[in-house]
């Protein structure tokens, strides 16, 4: 196995895959994943944690770059 474009990949808000700030698109593109799936999956994690992850959502749509 060889690692000749072993360049690190970065983690963005998306552009183009954006409802509200961009960070479950980000994340789709950054995993590989459907975007509906982990839109999904932030709700539903909204509702498990009592609202932290609302708070996650929110940290991490001022911290990443765009």
């Amino acid at each position: 196995m060889t690692f000749e474009n072993n360049t690190p990949r970065t983690f963005n808000r998306s552009r183009s895959q954006r409802m509200l700030g961009g960070v479950c698109g980000g994340l789709g593109e950054y995993f590989d994943v459907d975007v509906n799936l982990v839109r999904a999956a932030a709700v539903l994690a909204a509702f498990v944690t009592g609202g932290t992850a609302i708070l996650l959502y929110l940290a991490l749509w001022m911290l990443l770059p765009e």
